[in-house]
């Protein structure tokens, strides 16, 4: 029975939905039995922080967005955090494919903090005199303009990636920097990250492996 595939639990933080992945032949229908199952109690889900609980290993990068996308759209909470079953609570951050990823579909404004133990998508701006933590990698899906710490567990294989990578501070573990003054700034994708105990930042490119 699809009850016992998706189970919906409250918590404090606020609802935390537990898939079984093992139990559907593949991600369309696992998607479309979840959506009939939150349509049951739509108006609930309006503004809270919703989190995923699934083998992440079981669902490819496209996968997430599209489900992020239809909780986002659909359904209106106000974040989407992804949770690993399967991972084990000592492991470190390691990928941009590893660990759970929290969703931000929102500008992050001036004077707000974001600090999460996992991977930060953010899906809008970064605006000057933010901050955002994060114990694996920073990805914004906008302009980046506040402070991005990264890997602060210490893991300095992270990376902080950006349409527009124009940060006050960027910091990846130890490491830290800060943007130089220029008023060139490059209006394409770029990737920051550690090499030779130095954060570079470089044009980033589809067919590389970060």
């Amino acid at each position: 029975m699809s009850e016992d595939k998706i189970l919906l639990k409250g918590n404090k933080d606020g609802l935390n939905v537990v898939i079984d992945m093992n139990r559907f032949k593949d991600f369309n229908e696992m998607l479309e039995i979840l959506r009939e199952k939150l349509s049951r109690g739509k108006r609930f889900y309006k503004g809270c922080t919703l989190k995923i609980s699934t083998q992440l290993k079981l669902v490819r990068d496209r996968e997430l967005k599209s489900l992020s996308d239809v909780l986002f759209e659909d359904f209106l909470v106000k974040d989407c955090i992804f949770e690993d079953t399967e991972e084990k609570p000592s492991k470190v951050f390691s990928g941009i494919y590893e660990g759970k990823t929290k969703f931000i579909k929102k500008t992050v404004r001036s004077g707000q903090i974001v600090n999460y133990p996992g991977n930060v998508v953010i899906i809008g701006d970064v605006n000057p005199g933010s901050e955002v933590f994060a114990t694996g990698n920073i990805i914004v899906l906008g302009i980046l303009k506040g402070d991005a710490h990264a890997g602060t567990n210490g893991n300095d294989r992270a990376i902080i990636a950006a349409f527009r990578l124009e940060p006050n501070v960027l910091q990846i573990a130890s490491t830290i920097t800060k943007a130089p003054e220029t008023d060139e700034k490059p209006n394409y994708p770029e990737v920051a990250k550690i090499k030779d105990n130095t954060i570079i930042v470089e044009p980033y490119s589809p067919n590389k492996f970060y």
